[in-house]
């Protein structure tokens, strides 16, 4: 039995726990929030869902209809994410804005990871310092919205933190699992 096998017991009912915790979330910045608040948690949450459907069903959602559909949703979220960040710098919202360009760097060593898995083999070193560079810097934003006082804002920004280790154990998992699509697969689908 392999380490990711273990997994199998606790594994998805952390990733259901992290997903209604993400829902609330953002219902909650929805109804609270500022409009970049809003529109920010709604897309992250999009986009959290569709690398769930590419990383952690085993290719299904990675053919025809269903990719054409995850490829439009992830386009259209993207900006959305781009439009919060914009909103961030008018409304001069410093830790916001450094938050919104650490994940969306992130985002992008993700999709690398997921659609080039020989290149970043080949580069891992580098991939690693920059991966670990920017989980530093958000885990830095924790500990100031902490230190501000800002308790909702450090609880989102660590359930963000462990949202994405539940995707990159889903990326890990992909040759382990009994029905998964090795990442070699995907990056023929993508």
């Amino acid at each position: 039995m392999s380490a990711f096998s273990a997994l199998s017991g606790w594994y998805p009912r952390l990733k259901a726990a992290v997903f209604a915790l993400l829902a609330c979330n953002a219902a909650i910045f929805v109804f609270a929030g500022t409009l970049s608040e809003a529109l920010d948690a709604a897309a992250w949450l999009t986009l959290f869902v569709l690398f769930e459907l590419e990383t952690g069903y085993g290719g299904r959602f990675l053919r025809g209809r269903a990719q054409a559909i995850i490829r439009i949703v992830r386009l259209a979220a993207a900006a959305v994410v781009i439009a919060a960040a914009i909103g961030y710098i008018v409304e001069g919202d410093t830790l916001d804005m450094l938050n919104s360009g650490l994940w969306i760097a992130v985002v992008l060593l993700l999709e690398l990871e997921v659609r080039y898995p020989d290149f970043i083999a080949g580069q891992r070193s580098a991939f690693t310092a920059t991966a670990t560079a920017l989980y530093c810097g958000l885990g830095a934003l924790i500990l100031v919205w902490a230190w501000q006082g800002a308790w909702f804002d450090a609880y989102d920004a660590l359930l963000w933190l462990i949202a994405f280790m539940v995707i990159e154990i889903n990326i890990l998992r992909w040759p382990d699992a009994e029905n998964a699509t090795p990442a070699g697969d995907l990056k023929r689908n993508a």
